[in-house]
């Protein structure tokens, strides 16, 4: 069996994954809260479907290939193939977005959460070990059945115990906290799975390794991570000020100054200003004049 290191850099990679987690973690709870307080099913869709690209794009794909810059054999190669890579990511988006579906329609229950939290933890076990596949050595990689079954079980869990947080946590600090959480849990995953990993070296098959190298990996996670980034920060904008603009049915809101019937008059303000003056009181109706009477109406003419 071949040498393996986990922890190339040291603690940057383990410290930087659990960042990623805990970013995406926070970002996807964020959103599964603005998803209970829409009041229509293609809304709460839309912030559920942002979610599952924080949560699955990045708190658990994202922190995975962060993890794995610093796994190294240092008597082989390793490459990684770019369509399984990419394929890895679709898996773990699509479980955590199936289970988000599910546990934010309809009323919330034990059953409900289980049930979506064991389908999605076995779509990002699908994640993790399509990921696997897709690293190429000179040689096989084994796992040992025992760890694999515990990162297994650790994953379910971990799943079902996020969307059981997204459905219950408000507040900003309850959030964080469960993200710290989340984050914990699939860096647990990954790192049990990791450590059922073993390599046995073929010489026979040296120059036969293909695929591109863990740090240009970089570039095209740093390019799809950025494109999605952008895509849930506009999507997410675009809701927010749909629901600023619009009430909860979607109907556009008339402004303030439609609410007022009554067009404002320097009449009014002016009479406004005369009752706000202390001590002074309006000036009386002006009496129009009585018309003139002569002394000659006065005199009785004689018939």
């Amino acid at each position: 069996m071949a040498e393996v290191h986990h922890f190339t850099y040291g603690a940057f990679n383990p410290i930087a994954a659990y960042l990623v987690a805990l970013l995406g973690s926070f970002v996807g709870l964020l959103s599964t809260g603005r998803a209970r307080s829409a009041r229509t099913r293609s809304r709460r869709s839309r912030w559920l479907i942002i979610a599952a690209f924080s949560i699955g794009g990045a708190a658990i794909w994202l922190m995975h290939f962060t993890a794995m810059l610093g796994f190294d054999v240092p008597e082989s190669p390793v490459r990684y193939s770019p369509l399984l890579t990419m394929a890895s990511l679709g898996l773990a988006v699509v479980a955590v977005g199936f289970g988000l579906l599910v546990v934010g329609h309809g009323r919330r229950s034990v059953p409900r959460v289980v049930s979506a939290g064991v389908l999605t933890g076995a779509g990002v076990m699908g994640m993790h070990y399509t990921g696997m596949a897709g690293m190429h050595v000179s040689g096989s990689i084994h796992y040992n059945l025992s760890l694999v079954i515990a990162s297994g079980i650790i994953a379910i869990v971990a799943s079902t115990t996020a969307l059981w947080f997204t459905v219950s946590v408000h507040g900003w600090l309850p959030m964080l906290g469960a993200a710290a959480i989340m984050a914990l849990a699939v860096c647990g995953m990954h790192y049990t799975g990791m450590a059922g990993m073993s390599v046995e070296l073929s010489h026979s098959l040296s120059g036969g390794t293909t695929g591109i190298r863990p740090l240009l990996m970089i570039v095209p996670i740093t390019l799809v991570s950025a494109a999605t980034i952008l895509g849930v920060a506009l999507s997410a904008l675009q809701a927010m000020t749909e629901e600023e603009f619009t009430d909860g049915a979607g109907i556009r809101r008339r402004g303030v100054h439609a609410e007022n019937s009554h067009p404002w008059s320097l009449k009014q303000a002016s009479l406004s200003a005369m009752r706000r003056t202390p001590g002074s009181r309006p000036s009386p109706r002006p009496v129009p004049p009585r018309p003139a009477v002569s002394d000659e109406s006065l005199i009785d003419v004689p018939s």
